[in-house]
Order: structure tokens, then sequence, then C-alpha cells
């Protein structure tokens, strides 16, 4: 599954990019193309467990991303912008919130909201243009032939047509099953889960004020929101070890670094939530999606153990830090035994028993 960045020009995409995936992107590789990459997933847990089994291999868990072309007035026009972003399963916007003179700004101040509404409203006109085509084209077909499921589909139609005049994205609308299945192949943006990213200046990090309105602003639309400095994130990633890291991230008063907010934001996103394996030979970070049993999570790891699963071991990440080890843990009574039908939690530590 992949997430998409957009944005307006200069809002700091490439270099939030950069900070995530280790590439640097250059002005003429974005212009009319997607440019994909991968970012590994910065998770405290699996840092955790690292520490405590010193494993001979470490593995974290990756996510793809993809740096979408700018939103200018030209490509939007043009339409092109949109078919990239119906091609990912969710959206990070990122907005600009930092003041920098030399860098000029397309509507020429600083305003997150008002750029927030814009691209949201673009968005939402491209789906409202689609479901209007969409019902002329049912009409014209239910003429010539009576079909309970085109028929089924108009009326789903309609109701999305209602909610988009109205200027709500179609994520806010609880849909079944079948009316799930009918529209999943359709382009339709403002389905996805969107998460915007407020790119800030590195003397901002302190300031609650912005993020508290680009909050107020995104609630609404079922949008998630954080604060990151992009620029402050890319030169913590140059940096080499993590003590040097740790000391800059305390320098500037940051508890949590912003990476691991916005990659938790972008599972969230997706769907996903991580599962460990642990052990002397390797801690490896595992992504399924929310809502898996315990074979599905066997068979993320390897089909073979999905095919002969017979039972998982389970401990609870919160649980085992509370304990020196885990044989204390099992002691205490902690240590799960958990059948075909059991759903996996985030964070959970499991070990499959199978046979082949």
């Amino acid at each position: 599954m992949k997430l998409g960045i957009i944005g307006l020009p200069q809002a700091g995409k490439k270099t939030l990019f950069a900070a995530l995936t280790g590439q640097i992107v250059t002005e003429q590789a974005t212009a009319h193309k997607p440019v994909p990459g991968t970012a590994l997933i910065v998770d405290h847990r699996f840092d955790e467990l690292v520490d405590r089994y010193h494993p001979k291999k470490e593995t974290r868990a990756r996510i793809d991303l993809v740096l979408l072309p700018t939103l200018e007035q030209e490509s939007i026009a043009r339409g092109e912008v949109f078919k990239d972003i119906s091609d990912v399963d969710a959206i990070c916007h990122v907005v600009r919130g930092f003041s920098d003179d030399a860098v000029y700004h397309a509507s020429g101040s600083v305003d997150p909201v008002r750029d927030i509404e814009s691209i949201n409203g673009e968005l939402i006109m491209h789906d409202q243009l689609f479901v209007e085509k969409r019902i002329e084209r049912i009409d014209i077909a239910l003429k010539k032939l009576k079909d309970e499921k085109q028929a089924t589909e108009r009326e789903l139609m309609l109701r999305m047509a209602e909610m988009l005049e109205a200027e709500q994205p179609l994520r806010l609308m609880a849909l079944s099953a079948e009316e799930d299945l009918l529209v999943r192949s359709y382009p339709l943006i403002t389905r996805k889960q969107m998460i915007v990213a407020l790119n800030v200046g590195e003397d901002q990090l302190a300031d609650t004020e912005m993020m508290a309105l680009v909050r107020a602003s995104c609630e609404t639309a079922h949008i998630e929101s954080m604060m990151v400095s992009a620029q402050v994130e890319a030169e913590i990633a140059m940096l080499e070890s993590e003590a040097e890291k740790r000391e800059f991230l305390d320098d500037l008063g940051i508890t949590e670094p912003a990476l691991e907010m916005l990659t938790s934001l972008c599972l969230k996103a997706l769907g996903r939530i991580s599962f460990f394996t642990v052990g002397p030979d390797e801690v490896h970070h595992w992504l399924v999606r929310a809502g898996a049993t315990a074979p599905e999570a066997a068979g993320a790891i390897h089909s073979d153990l999905q095919r002969g699963f017979i039972r998982a071991e389970v401990m609870k990440y919160d649980e085992l830090i509370n304990y020196p080890g885990e044989a204390e843990l099992k002691k205490a009574g902690k240590f799960y035994v958990q059948g075909k039908d059991y759903v996996v939690a985030d964070g959970d530590i499991i070990n499959i028993r199978f046979s082949v």
C-alpha cells in the first residue's frame, strides 16, 4: 500500500520526502511524474525490543511512499495530478507554515488553513465531476435496459453527489460492504484517508497557535494532522548515530520525533498495525491490516506459517516492558496461547507454531 505526498509549490514536500526516504529529489524529477520511495517505520517499541534481545539482525518495517507532482493551477486544470492521487491508498498533504522571504508562496502569503481548504475544495470538485458523469452514464444505460445493480449504484451516486455538493468529503460517508464493493475501483479521491503535515520552521516548533487552527480545520473533515519541521527532520536524518540524534532532539525540546508521529499516522491512514517477532537471531517489525487474525499475521511472515498454522504464542509489548524478561512474564500469567480466531492487536509480540 502506498502513501502519496502532495502539496502546493514551496511547501516542503521534497524536504520531507528526503527526510523519510533518504532520497534527494530535484525540482525537475517531480515536475511531471511521481517519484517512488521507501521509508523505514520509526517505532520506539522496536528500538526497545532490540535493546532487550540484542539480536544478530534487526529488521524494521517499511512503508511505500510516492512524491507526487506539485499541485499548481496548470496541473490542476489539466487534471493529470488527480490521476496520480487516485493511484495511491492514502494522502499526506504537506502544508506550509514557515515564513521565509527568500521562498515565494503561490498565494502571496502564508496561511495554512486557506491552503488546506483550497486543496480540499479541488479534490471535492474532482470527485463531484466524476460522480455527475457516472450518474449521466447510468441514466443512459437504464433507459436501454433496466438493471437492478445499476439502479442501486445510481442511488448511491446521488447520495454522494449530495454530500459533495455540500462540500463534504466522501470519507465522512458510511458505506455498506456492498456499496463499498460497487465503488472501490472508482477514482474517488476524497474517500481516501488524509494526513495534513504542517511544515514549520525550527523557531515555530514550540508555537501551538497555528497548529490549533489547522487541527480545528481538519477535524470536521476527518483528517489527521500534525506539526513537523521538514528541514529539522532532514538535518536529524543526516546524523550518523542515535546518540547524536537524541542530543539534537533534546536541544530543541522535542520529546517525540516528528517522523515517528508521521509514520504512525501513515499506518493509521493505511489501516495497518504493527506486530513483532523477537529472539536472539532477529527482532523483526511486521505490518498487517487492522483486524487481521493470527493466521493472517503468520502469512505476513511466510505463507507456510499461515498454511500450517497451529497456534500463536502472544506477549503484549506494554506488559513485557514491565518485567525483566520472558520468564518473569510467564510466571505472572501474561503469556497467551491463541488460536485461529485471535485478532492481532497493535504491538503484539508473536511466535507462530506451525506444521507443514
